[in-house]
């Protein structure tokens, strides 16, 4: 497997849980190289594979999982067991947590 992002030494914590930023390490869809994302509590939260992406302030941990071509931005919390996957959009101040599955078009925003 070729990783496509690293854990940075930036962290945040939300409900006591260190959330790491994250950094692209090669050119995909319309993230640069060195191009800094979002903050991820481990990788398991957001695939190596496809084009999935966390960005800006997007926070996503606990079992959550973002993958496919799935993003998470803005200020977006996705956590507990909730996936994002296909071409599903959280941003904004949504959450998506609990049960909740984004999929195919899905967007929660606002």
């Amino acid at each position: 497997m070729i990783k496509k992002y690293k854990l940075t030494d930036e962290t945040i914590s939300i409900k006591g849980i260190t959330l790491y930023r994250i950094e692209a390490l090669y050119d995909f869809s319309n993230i640069n190289k060195g191009g800094k994302g979002g903050f991820i509590e481990k990788e398991r939260n957001l695939s190596h594979y496809g084009l999935a992406w966390v960005s800006g302030n997007a926070k996503v941990f606990g079992d959550a999982e973002v993958f496919g071509s799935a993003k998470a931005y803005g200020d977006a919390h996705v956590s507990g067991p909730a996936k994002g996957f296909g071409d599903a959009e959280v941003s904004g101040d949504a959450k998506a947590t609990g049960q909740a599955h984004g999929a195919g078009d899905a967007q929660a925003y606002g």
